[in-house]
């Protein structure tokens, strides 16, 4: 997880090849990066954990450099936006609890 967030964040460099740019255009985008992150929370990884890794990125000096980066600001912003904000449970999930189907 701790990987997958500091690449993210960190963008692509300037003098990157061609491979380290079809690379990042295929695995490089929010959706891609959230979703690798949720299957990480999926076995074992809590929110809690991804939040304050998010915090320690922010806040620590040890990566004040990845921080340089243009746009990585935004990159790290638009995670936090994604995990800190409550999921939202699915109508037939909530139908059943309530209908008490959710018992069985």
């Amino acid at each position: 997880m701790e990987k997958t967030i500091i690449t993210f964040v960190k963008g692509l460099s300037d003098n990157a090849t061609k491979w380290e740019t079809k690379k990042f255009k295929r695995y490089g985008k929010l959706t891609t990066v959230c979703r690798q992150i949720e299957y990480d929370v999926k076995h074992g990884v809590t929110r809690e954990q991804v939040l304050s890794l998010l915090q320690q990125i922010r806040n620590n000096s040890s990566f004040s450099t990845l921080l340089n980066n243009d746009g990585s600001v935004q990159r790290l912003r638009a995670i936090e936006k994604y995990f800190a904000a409550p999921k939202e449970k699915s109508y037939w999930m909530s139908f059943r609890t309530v209908n008490g189907y959710g018992d069985r």
